[in-house]
């Protein structure tokens, strides 16, 4: 079950807020009966970020293509250009 404060009650307790996201996990955060923001610890604050590759692992991590794929080109000439 996710712990889920008030916003009004998330200020006035705030220390608590910080201790339950350090010892059990997120802490859910409501603002007019929506949720609005979760307090996480840095622990887990630096795991969200470290599983984005970066751009260059992604695209080295794309599918290889096999021996016998070819492109198809257009056959078309360059258009004539006057000098």
């Amino acid at each position: 079950m996710k712990a889920t404060w008030k916003l009004q009650d998330a200020k006035a307790k705030f220390s608590k807020v910080v201790d339950d996201a350090l010892k059990t996990g997120p802490q859910h955060v409501t603002r007019r009966g929506t949720e609005a923001v979760v307090v996480v610890s840095v622990n887990d604050y630096e795991k969200l970020l470290s599983t984005k590759l970066s751009f260059k692992d992604f695209l080295l991590g794309c599918p290889k293509m096999d021996n016998d794929f070819e492109l198809e080109r257009q056959n078309d000439f360059p258009r004539s250009i006057d000098l």
